[in-house]
């Protein structure tokens, strides 16, 4: 390993910081971290981390309009490499991410005093996503009807998903006209998901339309046709990247991610720990 990283750290010390070879750099981690050279890569310059003795540097990445920022950890030696998750010993691990989840005006279930949120940041499209919704609309209400909260965030997938977008939009048409009919809207798109495509993705929702009562088709019609919530998408969506998701479905627990479609018994698991943990040190 310190063989390797001399190649791709120069010697020497900038401002306190290591003196790094860029492109010797993103010609190693291509190689380590398996990306291909369609992905682009920006390298920022050393800057001093929370940890001692060792410098931080921000990778960005970028393929197509999907991007996102990785940091990774060099020692002031120039000889050690890491990529890792930093905590605070003295506070809260997933306060910084917490702190970036702004549930208000988001569709939601659960009480609004629940000792966990849930933030859901999801892809009507996203195949995986639709066996998440099952299982969180499966259990969560009835297996912790007082002490979890679940809210929505919309993440369409445009570079791969090509109705997620539309889909986003008409579900927060039917939120604006009844906060319950979201959560019927939720469950039948999932549950038709293989029958919709690009081209009937709107006549599939008045579909849905004609099943809910409480929803005006007209309006609802209207209101996909103008995009005349696209702007609640797309909040959405900044907060999703302010958070670096860049995966469909990912769920955030009082802040603890968890990516990937995740079984029940495994939720549950971490659900209990997350409400017990958060009752015990309650203040």
């Amino acid at each position: 390993m310190r063989a390797l990283l001399l190649a791709v750290v120069a010697a020497g010390v900038i401002c306190g910081q290591p003196a790094i070879d860029k492109k010797k750099l993103e010609e190693y981690l291509r190689h380590v971290e398996l990306w291909v050279q369609e992905i682009t890569i920006q390298i920022g310059d050393p800057k001093p981390s929370r940890v001692a003795g060792l410098s931080e540097v921000t990778v960005h990445l970028a393929y197509g309009p999907a991007s996102k920022d990785l940091a990774y950890y060099i020692s002031r030696n120039g000889r050690e490499l890491l990529r890792a998750t930093v905590y605070d010993l003295q506070g809260d691990p997933f306060a910084e991410d917490r702190k970036l989840i702004h549930p208000e005006g988001h569709p939601s279930f659960g009480p609004d005093g629940a000792a966990l949120t849930v933030a859901m940041f999801s892809d009507f499209e996203c195949p995986l996503c639709r066996e998440e919704a099952k299982t969180v609309r499966e259990n969560i209400p009835s297996q912790f009807p007082k002490d979890v909260r679940v809210v929505f965030f919309d993440m369409p997938l445009d570079a791969i998903h090509p109705w997620a977008r539309a889909a986003a939009i008409a579900g927060r048409c039917a939120y604006g006209q009844n906060h319950d009919s979201f959560w019927s809207y939720f469950d039948w798109m999932y549950e038709h998901q293989g029958d919709i495509k690009t081209e009937n993705a709107k006549d599939k929702v008045l579909e849905w339309a004609r099943t809910d009562s409480r929803v005006d088709a007209m309006k609802l019609a209207n209101c996909i046709d103008t995009k005349a919530t696209e702007a609640e998408v797309n909040k959405s969506v900044a907060e999703a990247k302010a958070l670096q998701v860049d995966a469909t479905p990912t769920l955030f627990l009082n802040g603890r991610r968890v990516v990937g479609s995740t079984p029940w018994q495994n939720l549950e698991t971490i659900l209990k720990l997350d409400i017990e943990y958060g009752k015990s040190h309650a203040k």
